[in-house]
């Protein structure tokens, strides 16, 4: 709802989205991004308060990739001494 208080257009359009993969704040962040980008689309001047609130930032983290030699992308196999 963030992008629509921002926008005051909470009572011009109803929202609804179908999200996959990931945790309940990963939905939430990536509805807001959704959301603001839609609104852009409507209407261009939204654009510089979105972008004031961080809302047109996309989350660029990814998931690391596993190296070779180890378990996972940074555990490493148990060491023995004997």
């Amino acid at each position: 709802m963030q992008p629509q208080t921002v926008t005051e257009t909470t009572d011009k359009f109803h929202v609804q989205a179908k999200i996959a993969g990931g945790g309940i704040s990963s939905w939430a962040g990536a509805l807001s991004h959704g959301i603001a980008r839609a609104l852009v689309a409507f209407d261009p001047d939204y654009r510089s308060s979105l972008r004031k609130h961080g809302l047109l930032t996309r989350d660029a983290r990814e998931k690391e990739r596993k190296k070779p030699g180890l378990k996972r992308a940074r555990k490493a196999p148990q060491y023995t001494k004997r």
